[in-house]
């Protein structure tokens, strides 16, 4: 793979598993230097770095809950103290919480709120006080931002459209600083959290989606790594749907 992004610095949040830990090997293969966060299971997180080690580059795990912001803060201050920098921030982390109105608790979507919505805030106010010209910013947000074809999703959906919002505003904010912002909206994934062999996964093949099938971690880093690189330097402000054509 072309080593385009040799020598930068990213750091992806939520990337011990799934799709960020596919980003992180993208990122990675491409030559970057990567810091991942996690919550817990440190094991795995130190697999992923150890993937991303042997491909030539720096890394490093740092444990940090994205609900808590001075974690998130201390997460990219780590980074660019010990990997000499930050260009590109994936903020990846975030949770679902599925539940029909009437039995939501208020617990959950504060804690929602704050990992899908609030930590991609805190994390990309931190990460541009150190980043130069040609800097990355990149959220993983969601097809359901855009459709909602099951009950109990409202407010993870909403959690995803205020990346949408947000995107288009801070494109403003940085663009005459050089650097760009944009959301990758993934459709069904084949990871552990949402398998593609699911009875709730046959429902969407069925009557959702346009391609009969999920797509792969894989296929998400493959959007997010051209993000990354210097093909994508006039993309900014952008919701970019990789769905399968789920709100097709």
């Amino acid at each position: 793979m072309s080593k385009k992004l040799a020598g930068k610095v990213a750091l992806v949040t939520g990337g011990s598993r799934g799709i960020g830990a596919a980003i992180v090997n993208r990122l990675a293969n491409a030559g970057a230097h990567v810091a991942l966060t996690y919550v817990s299971k440190p094991d795995r997180a130190n697999e992923v770095v150890k993937t991303a080690q042997a491909l030539g580059v720096k890394a490093l795990a740092i444990q940090a809950d994205n609900s808590d912001a001075g974690a998130v803060v201390a997460a990219v201050e780590r980074t660019v103290r010990e990997l000499g920098g930050i260009d590109i921030l994936v903020n990846n982390a975030g949770i679902a919480i599925i539940a029909p109105i009437d039995n939501y608790r208020l617990e959950d979507l504060d804690r929602t709120l704050a990992v899908n919505v609030r930590a991609v805030f805190v994390a990309t106010q931190a990460a541009v006080k150190h980043m130069q010209a040609g800097g990355r910013i990149i959220n993983i947000g969601s097809c359901n931002a855009e459709r909602v074809p099951f009950v109990g999703g409202a407010v993870y959906s909403m959690s995803k459209g205020a990346l949408v919002a947000l995107v288009k505003g801070l494109a403003r904010d940085l663009g005459p600083r050089g650097i760009t912002i944009n959301n990758v909206q993934p459709g069904p994934v084949d990871t552990e959290m949402n398998p593609a062999t699911s009875d709730f996964a046959k429902m969407l093949l069925q009557k959702v989606m346009a391609l009969p099938r999920y797509g792969t971690a894989e296929e998400i880093a493959s959007l997010v790594a051209y993000l990354a690189g210097p093909e994508a330097a006039f993309v900014t402000g952008a919701s970019l749907s990789i769905d399968g054509g789920f709100t097709a």
